[in-house]
């Protein structure tokens, strides 16, 4: 999970992907051959509705503002995640993955 969260001047980057028209917006954990967290969303990937539900979902996780900064239209994604620090990325995205086993 480490190898997808890097921090930047403005806050952590995050290497996702992300699969539109699923049952719920969850996050479902670290696929290590992308080296990226996987994020499921409901929304389907048309007029920008599953980016719009993705950057809702994380910023209710994180608690802080979020921006697609690399896959706008991919589902391979970078985003950022403002005023926050890796290591406290990672306690979050690790209790997800734990509340989910």
């Amino acid at each position: 999970m480490d190898d997808a969260v890097k921090e930047s001047e403005n806050g952590v980057l995050i290497d996702l992907t992300v699969s539109p028209n699923a049952k719920k917006t969850e996050i479902v954990g670290y696929n290590e051959w992308r080296k990226s967290i996987e994020v499921k969303v409901s929304s389907p990937p048309k007029g920008g509705k599953a980016n719009t539900e993705l950057i809702r979902f994380l910023k209710d996780v994180f608690g802080k503002d979020v921006k697609i900064v690399k896959g706008q239209t991919s589902t391979q994604k970078t985003i950022l995640v403002e005023g926050i620090g890796r290591d406290e990325v990672l306690k979050i995205l690790r209790n997800i993955s734990k509340q989910d086993q």
